[in-house]
């Protein structure tokens, strides 16, 4: 399927890594022109390189820190200039620590809330009018299942991100017809993270590989399996393309079936 995006201008935050580098990796092989940003200039220069190899696009590296106001005007305003317009905003943060409520501080809460939702509130304040200018654009915000279903131990996941969810319902209609808002929740797919953290305990005894340890974590799972990034990312493609023009407003979880909310 031609996702009709070529040519088009997108931006993908946090996507020198995991589920944001898949998505950019998604958006720049179906043709469009795409900025990839993190904070790290080695990583970034690592994606960057990756992504090419299968890119139909342009592919630009911008060095960033979303928690930083003007570093994300900076981010928006140089794709711009380098690509002439922006048409697709994909938002994407790393994970707040993890912990109980009771050890969970004053500061945490802030900063989460700085990283999950105030990057967001940023970008999409300096993206807006570009994204709807010329014939409008999109925004997919990746969020987490835990909107959905709380995670143990994760209470400031489990909180803040819900933030973004009511961002995002939001924006679907102040930003329509010009532009689309949704989002995407994914469960457990095979990241930097996961494949860490699989090493890890092969490292302490609990499993004898990385294979048995990657199949361990998906038996839970009704397809039997964690995800693979990039069938997250090709799904942010295609809500940023014009098949799926009539999408708008959603939050569609990205787990295999394993969540065990009604809606």
């Amino acid at each position: 399927m031609d996702f009709e995006i070529a040519g088009n201008a997108a931006l993908v935050t946090a996507s020198s890594s995991g589920l944001g580098k898949a998505s950019a990796k998604a958006l720049a092989r179906e043709g469009a022109n795409v900025v990839v940003n993190g904070r790290s200039q080695e990583s970034l220069d690592e994606a960057v390189e990756e992504i090419e190899d299968v890119a139909a696009g342009e592919v630009v590296g911008v060095q960033a820190d979303l928690t930083d106001a003007d570093d994300i005007e900076r981010l928006v305003q140089t794709t711009v200039e380098e690509f002439g317009g922006l048409d697709h905003l994909v938002t994407s943060a790393g994970g707040p620590p993890s912990g109980p409520f009771l050890e969970t501080t004053d500061e945490d809460w802030y900063e989460a809330f700085d990283l999950l939702v105030m990057s967001v509130v940023r970008t999409v304040r300096e993206a807006a009018d570009h994204l709807e200018a010329d014939g409008g654009g999109t925004v997919v915000n990746i969020t987490s299942r835990s909107v959905k279903e709380a995670i143990p131990s994760l209470v400031l996941s489990n909180s803040v991100r819900m933030s973004v969810i009511g961002l995002e319902k939001t924006l679907s209609t102040e930003l329509a017809p010009e532009v689309r808002a949704n989002a995407v929740l994914p469960g457990p797919h095979e990241t930097s993270r996961i494949t860490d953290l699989i090493d890890q305990a092969v490292e302490r005894g609990e499993y004898d590989s990385y294979e048995e340890g990657l199949e361990a974590r998906g038996e839970s799972n009704p397809l039997g399996r964690i995800g693979d990034p990039m069938e997250l990312g090709d799904t942010v493609a295609f809500l940023c393309s014009p098949r799926s023009e009539y999408i708008n407003g959603t939050a569609i979880p990205i787990d295999g079936g394993s969540g065990n909310s009604n809606l």
